[in-house]
Parts: C-alpha cells; sequence; structure tokens
C-alpha cells in the first residue's frame, strides 16, 4: 500500500501540515486539488495550514488506498494542546522542542492537569504564562521520567541548579517554586510535604525614579500624540503597563473625573484621579483616533501590545539623554515618590496603586527627598 506521511512544520511563523510521500503521479494529482495547497521548497513537501479541517480533507481527498502515517503529528497536535494557553502561534522554538524533545505521555497528563486545575481556579494569563513555562520546563528535563515520582530531594536540587549552573535570578527561582508546590499541593494533593521548599532570599531593590524635569523632558520630547497620551496615562495615574493597553473608553469618567482600572495585578478593580492635563491630550487623541472600544488601540483595532509601549518610553529616554535604567513601571514608581514628596499620605497611594500590603507601599520612603532631602551630609559642614 502507498504510504503518505503528515508531520507538522513551521512556515513563515505559521504551524503547517507537511505531506510527504515517494512521487506518485496519482498521489500528486490528488494532493494537488486540496484548497489551499502549497509546495515548500525548502521543506520539499506540499503543506496546508494545521487545521482539523484540512486534516479531513487530506484523508478524504487520498482515501483508503492510501495509508496515512500521522504519528508525529498526533504526538505534536497533543503537546500542542497541553501547553497552549492562547490562540496565539507557538514560537519556532518551542516547536522545535516539542518536535525533538517530546513529553513522556505522563507527563503531557501532568500537563494537561495543572493547566486545567490555573483555568479552574481562574488566575490571571501573565500568571498561568508564567507558571506554565517554569512547570513545562522541568518536565522536559525529566525526559521519559514521571514527574509524579520525584521526591522533595529531587526538587531541591533542581532548584539549586537553575541558580547555580543555569545562573537564574532569585525572582525566578521563587517563581519556579510557587509553580512546583502549585503542581503537588493543588494538582496532585501532597499536602504538607512540599509546603517547606526552600527559597532563595529576594535582594532589595530601590524603583528607579525620574525626577519630574526629567518626566516633563520626557513627555515634551514625544510627538506622536498616541504615544505621548500613553506614556502620560502611566505617569499620571500611576498604571501598570497592563493597565496603560487594558484601558477601554469606558474606563474614562470626565464627569467624575476619575479613571476605572478594571482587572488589574490579582483581578482587583480601583479608581484613580483623572488629570485634567491627561483628559485634554486624551480629547485630542480621540478626535484624531476615533478609537471604538480600546483606548488605545493597535493596528488593526485591537489593544495596543505592551511591548511597543516599552519601546516608545526607551527611545523617548534615549533621545533626551536619560540614563537611567527603568521600564514603563518607572513611571508608577515615579508617580507614587512624587505624591510622597508632596506630601500625599501613604494609605492613599496604597490605595492608588492598587497594593494589598502598605509593606509594599513603604519602599517609596526609601527614595522620596521628602525626609532624606533635609540631612546635610557632614562634608557640607566642614569648614575648609
Amino acid at each position: 500500500m502507498k504510504v503518505v506521511v503528515l508531520r507538522p512544520f513551521v512556515h513563515k511563523g505559521v504551524t503547517c501540515i507537511g505531506i510527504y510521500f515517494l512521487f506518485d503521479v496519482d498521489i500528486t494529482k490528488k494532493v494537488k486539488s486540496i484548497a489551499g495547497i502549497k509546495w515548500s521548497y525548502t521543506a520539499r513537501c506540499w503543506y496546508v495550514l494545521c487545521e482539523k479541517k484540512n486534516y479531513e480533507t487530506i484523508c478524504t481527498v487520498l482515501g483508503s488506498d492510501v495509508y496515512i502515517e500521522t504519528n508525529a503529528l498526533r504526538n505534536f497536535l497533543q503537546q500542542r494542546k497541553a501547553m497552549a494557553v492562547c490562540d496565539k502561534p507557538i514560537h519556532r522554538g518551542t516547536f522545535e522542542m516539542i518536535v525533538y524533545n517530546p513529553l513522556c505521555a505522563e507527563n503531557i497528563l501532568a500537563m494537561t492537569a495543572y493547566k486545567n486545575m490555573l483555568l479552574l481556579k481562574a488566575y490571571s494569563v501573565a500568571t498561568i504564562k508564567n507558571y506554565m513555562n517554569e512547570f513545562h520546563q522541568l518536565l522536559r528535563l525529566l525526559g521519559n521520567r514521571n514527574i509524579n515520582s520525584l521526591g522533595k530531594e529531587q526538587i531541591m536540587s533542581y532548584l539549586l541548579w537553575l541558580l547555580e549552573k543555569r545562573g537564574c535570578s532569585e525572582m525566578k527561582v521563587h517563581t519556579a517554586v510557587n509553580a512546583i508546590k502549585f503542581y503537588f499541593e493543588q494538582v496532585m494533593g501532597r499536602g504538607k510535604e512540599f509546603y517547606n521548599l526552600p527559597r532563595p532570599k529576594k535582594p532589595w531593590k530601590l524603583p528607579a525614579i525620574l525626577a519630574e524635569e526629567e518626566v516633563i523632558r520626557i513627555i515634551g520630547h514625544i510627538k506622536n500624540i498616541k504615544h505621548r497620551a500613553m506614556v502620560m496615562a502611566g505617569y499620571a495615574a500611576g498604571l501598570r503597563v497592563s493597565e496603560i493597553v487594558g484601558l477601554k473608553l469606558s474606563n474614562i469618567d470626565s464627569k467624575r473625573m476619575m479613571i476605572h482600572i478594571q482587572g488589574a495585578k490579582g483581578k482587583k478593580d480601583r479608581m484613580v484621579p483623572l488629570s485634567k492635563k491627561l483628559l485634554i491630550i486624551l480629547r485630542e487623541y480621540w478626535k484624531l483616533y476615533k478609537p471604538t472600544v480600546n483606548l488605545f488601540e493597535g493596528q488593526y483595532g485591537e489593544a495596543y501590545s505592551k511591548r511597543s509601549v516599552q519601546e516608545i518610553l526607551q527611545k523617548a529616554k534615549q533621545e533626551v539623554g536619560i540614563q537611567k535604567k527603568g521600564s514603563v513601571h518607572m513611571l508608577r514608581h515615579s508617580y507614587a515618590t512624587h505624591l510622597m514628596e508632596a506630601g500625599t499620605d501613604i494609605r492613599i497611594i496604597q490605595e492608588l496603586l492598587g497594593h494589598n500590603s502598605i509593606k509594599t507601599t513603604m519602599r517609596y520612603t526609601h527614595v522620596s527627598k521628602k525626609e532624606l532631602g533635609r540631612i546635610e551630609s557632614p562634608l557640607d559642614k566642614l569648614n575648609w
């Protein structure tokens, strides 16, 4: 019987089904009749998009007189389904890892159960992605060994390997601990056995702060009104980058002069004052761009990408000669610090930032010049 092999491959960033067979006039004629079929000179095969309807069409067109080998395709689809958090296409690196270093059957089931529990508990998309990535990395290292066979000693050895061999940061290892604990405690119900996994001590780092003059220089330098409005929103309301791009038109309440932040970190809503100057720029921006749902729309009407907002700020900082390192979150840090320096009560700042604990907000006291600026250096008291 004639044999046709279906294998997955990535073509121009899109996952496709490659159709491989020894040259045969009859099979070639059938394959070329498939709707949407194309030839890849690189992969040396015919291909269609990796979709269920295309797979069913291939099977129907080739008929029962051709044996269709689908092991590679089936294994890939099983693992992609277990790993998928959203509908976005997978990267080539992830694709190659799935194909050339597949998980064993037991660990595919573990990955599926892990994802389902995260979804059932309604964790945020960002948390699900972080936990899935950390758990997936551990599963890849195990090869054919079942994750459920690991004990606490093996998990501790893995965490030590992350620190010493991989050079991972303390924050990354903390995420790995949380991700692993979630599986054994929440999915497998192994309880207190994994509650006391050791964690590396987190470094105490002060937030990067912009001076008020630097904020003025950055905003004044940005000519594109949409870009300027996004940066101004970040500083004027102390928004995270995800909150900036997540704003809807309906979140801007110009009657009450408030901004409604919905579904922020920890799935919490909060209200923050709407700056008069921000409202002016937002109205000018709306007249030019006419956004419909999202306040800051991307090219096709979807929410603006977080990476693009980061690039806007970095470019502006570079062009005005500001060397301080920091992302868009620097605007949020600056907002909190400048409020504190203006005498705003720290409890109010906590509410505006949406912090659960006052301890998180207290770190801005370490960078505020309100008290520290009053202290005179002993050097300045010396008589030369």
